[in-house]
């Protein structure tokens, strides 16, 4: 696509990111025979993308501001190694004008716009001034500096309602707010000021108008330093829970030929209203009712998460683009040139939990296959042992998938997703399933409201048997003696007269199952609960345990064969877990003692109180020792500027095990409510564990 003969002006090259982005670069850097540099925090000391690098460099500790946001340690760095460019991935510093001006005024060369096109575009009142002077539409508003609330609320009559508040700085929908009655306008504007100015030190806002069932679109553009401006498609990214988006797809089903080659225009356009120069994307947004109509919204100045889509559908990488429209090499191909071939899909995984309203989770990774075959791509910062914790953004990659048509893309990255393993930490795998297989997402009548619309009715899948057969086989096998041994050492059940099965007690999801074993390996009988008895046949795979990952942690092949169905699952044992993976899907299981408490004793189940994600203790608001009633707040944990207060299940005595500032895994059991017995009445002594 670009002049390659034209010789590069650097060999080296500083990757200013982390996490998938950072390996996806350093992949295109590695093609392109260039050296790569990796920077990284205390955090990441192990990381996907410090492995992938050439050479690594520490910036600092953990949080941002003192590593992946810290300008001078990354000039300091670039220095150091001989970088003579510097690529941002996306968040961050991706579009910092202060970062690329520093880089310019060092010699580096910036793997991104001039820092001129950044400012302009990074404040959305000016962006939409630009642009609307250069002839793109914008989408009815006010956006002036300085407005006030009075101006704002006087403003919006004429606007027309429903409208939505929106700070200058800034993105993510932080600080967004849709009003749909003039009375809660006031309260609103308040509130996207104090959110506005917390998220980015800043709170400038301005009025839109609401476009009905609107649906987000952007196109990529790539501009080099000769005047050349192309666009390659558009990209559908209206799947999006609380303005983060989720799936994204190129093209996107809407638009037809002639509204194609005229958004594209309009991107052009706007890119050259601010002399643009590298990759970039330009955001729509379109009314599903009026597809013919659509209004700019914003300018990234930046590689979007959801590139690999467009990658896939035109067959150029967009990263050695950007290294060669910075290095001065022209574009020949003229935008008559571009084709789109096929559909692609890209779903996003993320370190969440969609049945806890997308709390985010973490831990370390135990055991991980990412998927692959034809048309199938993954970006992925993950490996074995990576600690998944609540510092960064909860991203861990992206699943994409390439097809003939839509439905075929689609399909695809269903499998895609099916058959992808990562133990150790919960994500939102499940949920994006269940996305794919709405009727409305098959169809392509998207909107970007439909994802939380569909959200509450999402439902984890239950634990299917055979992932608890296999769970409880994998207990059982870990049992047997290497060599032989003492009749008695084999937990075969043998009594005399019948079998006394071996019962393991597990909990998974929703349910407490019990799984009955008797027999040997080669001849074994499974049963779960009280139903038919299956004849089985196991073997326990090598250890497969990584180093690096935490003490106690075992991983091994389980194959179980039952009633001559022959199923392979990967099972990884931590401290108090026991993850499994299987064709009917990963769960995360405990084994659970016998009972030991009266069924009208129940309640004394559900007396721990375990942390919804990694985060730290921000106060803790009981007293050891102390009565609590039911309800009661007892501690808040922190994650991802996310708080989470914690209270007590039941009334009872509470036991607090953590300390305020206290750094906390996801389920880490943080305290206690010891239920006091009922007058008169004693506890029945407790049961031992069927198997250990």
């Amino acid at each position: 696509m670009l002049n390659s003969n034209h010789p590069l002006p650097f060999d080296t090259v500083l990757v200013a990111n982390r996490g998938e982005i950072a390996v996806r670069v350093i992949r295109t850097l590695r093609t392109m025979g260039l050296r790569s540099v990796a920077v990284y925090s205390d955090a990441d000391a192990h990381a996907a993308h410090v492995r992938a690098a050439d050479v690594a460099v520490r910036l600092g500790p953990a949080p941002a501001r003192d590593s992946y946001l810290n300008i001078d340690r990354i000039v300091d760095a670039a220095r150091r190694t001989g970088a003579g460019a510097v690529h941002p991935g996306y968040g961050f510093l991706s579009e910092n004008a202060a970062f690329a001006a520093t880089l310019d005024a060092a010699g580096i060369v910036f793997l991104g716009p001039p820092a001129a096109a950044i400012e302009i575009m990074g404040d959305k009142i000016t962006a939409k001034t630009t642009v609307a002077a250069s002839g793109v539409a914008v989408v009815p508003g006010i956006a002036e500096s300085g407005l006030t609330d009075a101006a704002l609320v006087a403003a919006a009559t004429d606007i027309g309602y429903p409208v939505l508040v929106k700070p200058s700085a800034g993105g993510g929908g932080k600080g967004m707010r849709r009003v749909d009655d003039p009375a809660d306008l006031p309260a609103a504007l308040v509130s996207a000021r104090r959110e506005a100015a917390a998220a980015f030190g800043d709170d400038t806002l301005f009025l839109e108008r609401f476009v009905a069932r609107p649906r987000h679109i952007e196109v990529q553009i790539l501009a080099d330093t000769h005047g050349t401006v192309l666009h390659l498609g558009e990209r559908e990214c209206s799947l999006q829970r609380r303005h983060q988006k989720v799936i994204e797809e190129a093209p996107s089903p809407l638009l037809d030929p002639a509204t194609r080659a005229r958004i594209g225009a309009a991107a052009c356009a706007t890119a050259r209203s601010v002399d643009y120069v590298g990759a970039g994307t330009v955001e729509f947004i379109v009314s599903a009712d009026r597809p013919d109509e659509f209004f700019f919204m914003e300018m990234n100045t930046r590689l979007q998460v959801e590139h690999p889509v467009t990658e896939m559908v035109t067959g150029f990488d967009l990263v050695e683009c950007q290294v060669r429209i910075a290095a001065g090499q022209r574009i020949r191909l003229a935008q008559g040139d571009i084709r789109l071939h096929g559909h692609a899909v890209e779903a996003r995984v993320y370190a969440e939990d969609p049945a806890r309203d997308f709390l985010p989770t973490g831990g370390t990774v135990l055991d991980l296959a990412e998927p692959g075959g034809p048309g199938v791509r993954v970006d992925s910062g993950l490996a074995v042992g990576t600690v998944v914790g609540s510092d960064y953004d909860p991203m861990l990659g992206k699943v994409v998938a390439h097809g003939h048509d839509r439905d075929a893309a689609l399909a695809t990255l269903d499998h895609a997703l099916g058959d992808t393993v990562l133990l150790g930490v919960r994500t939102n795998i499940d949920f994006l399933r269940f996305l794919l297989a709405d009727p409305d997402v098959a169809a392509g009548r998207l909107d970007t409201a439909l994802l939380d619309r569909r959200a509450g009715d999402f439902r984890a899948p239950p634990v299917a048997d055979d992932i608890f057969a296999a769970a409880a086989v994998y207990r059982w096998l870990r049992r047997w003696p290497a060599a032989p041994a003492d009749p008695w050492a084999y937990p075969n059940g043998w009594r005399v007269g019948t079998q006394a099965p071996i019962r393991v007690r597990l909990t998974g999801g929703d349910r407490v199952v019990h799984v009955h074993l008797t027999g040997t390996p080669d001849a074994a009988e499974v049963r779960i609960e009280d139903g038919e008895p299956a004849s089985a046949t196991a073997r326990l795979g090598p250890d497969d345990t990584s180093a690096g990952l935490p003490p106690g942690t075992v991983v091994h092949t389980v194959t179980l064969t039952l009633d001559g169905i022959r199923r392979e699952y990967r099972v990884a044992e931590s401290t108090d877990a026991i993850w499994v993976a299987g064709a009917s899907g990963v769960a995360l299981l405990r084994e659970l003692a016998e009972e030991s408490v009266r069924a009208d004793d129940a309640a004394a189940h559900d007396a721990e109180i375990r942390s919804p994600m990694p985060g730290t203790v921000l106060t803790v608001t009981a007293e050891s020792g102390k009565p609590v009633t039911a309800g009661e707040p007892i501690l808040v944990v922190e994650a991802m500027k996310m708080e989470h207060s914690l209270t007590a299940p039941l009334p009872g005595i509470v036991e607090v095990l953590v300390a305020a500032g206290a750094s906390v895994r996801l389920d880490e059991v943080l305290a206690r409510v010891h239920p006091e017995p009922a007058a008169g009445t004693d506890p029945e002594p407790a049961a031992e564990p069927a198997l250990h």
